[in-house]
């Protein structure tokens, strides 16, 4: 898999990860949860890393916590969350919640998800990373409607990260935020890279555009991937899945041919 690096560190990142929203709220026991050790061994064995979680996600970060602990590879992951709540207390109390259900000393990355009362959980944050209790903070959001505040943050705080959506049925991120991002020297974990599912439920039965096998492209995700990764400013993308074989398809967007800007210009779909 490509890897891209993290503006304030240099360290290189792998391109594809796993969002865990819906796909890894499950509990031990059920025959979903059964199915999750292979979506992080098909993110593994392709040199992905990144496994993005937060308190909002009902159960996912427990479930990423036990599964990593169960297969001994916590390691190989660069573990994110988020943390979602009003006032610094509560928000040191639901980091430390994450640090337990995730079982981890340390986290890759904290995010401020939805910049919710991002500046008192900010403050923490940045405590936390000096202490080397979490490697890179940032923010997080998902909807153009906060565009606005998200651009103001990202201007007025030194930060490691932001996730923001990103797709081929909305590009506004593409506008200002992406190109800020590289200005300022942060790195960019794009979510929604399939429009929240329904940018795939409209190409459901279309086939496949005659370019997408000269960029080793075999199904309609792998396009959609590679994309969002065709923007120098995206450092990697976290396309959600609870299913291992659509995990197993997703990866292999990273690897090969992943064209720029300029080759997405003039394509029919």
């Amino acid at each position: 898999m490509q890897t891209r690096a993290i503006p304030s560190t240099g360290e290189l990142l792998p391109v594809i990860g796993c969002g865990t929203y819906i796909g890894f709220d499950r509990a031990p026991g059920t025959p979903e949860f059964g199915r999750l050790p292979g979506v992080l061994e098909a993110l593994f064995a392709a040199g992905g890393s990144v496994v993005d979680s937060s308190p909002m996600y009902g159960k996912a970060e427990a479930a990423v916590g036990e599964l990593l602990a169960a297969s001994g590879q916590r390691s190989r992951a660069f573990l994110a969350t988020k943390v979602w709540t009003t006032g610094r207390a509560a928000g040191i109390r639901q980091m430390e919640d994450s640090l337990r259900l995730m079982r981890a000393g340390t986290l890759d990355l904290l995010q401020v998800h939805n910049l919710v009362d991002w500046k008192n959980q900010l403050a923490t944050l940045r405590q936390w990373k000096a202490a080397g209790r979490v490697r890179y903070i940032g923010i997080s959001h998902y909807t153009a409607a906060h565009y606005a505040e998200v651009e103001a943050v990202l201007r007025a705080e030194p930060l490691d990260f932001l996730q923001i959506n990103y797709s081929m049925e909305d590009r506004q991120a593409a506008e200002r935020l992406l190109p800020l991002a590289s200005e300022r020297g942060v790195a960019v974990l794009v979510n929604m890279p399939f429009g929240g599912g329904r940018l795939l439920r409209s190409l459901r039965g279309q086939p496949l555009p005659s370019w997408a096998g000269g960029i080793g492209c075999t199904t309609w995700p792998q396009v959609l991937l590679k994309f969002a990764l065709a923007h120098p400013a995206v450092t990697c993308v976290i396309p959600g899945s609870g299913n291992a074989e659509h995990m197993a398809q997703n990866v292999q967007a990273g690897m090969g041919n992943i064209p720029g800007l300029e080759f997405w210009r003039d394509k029919d779909w």
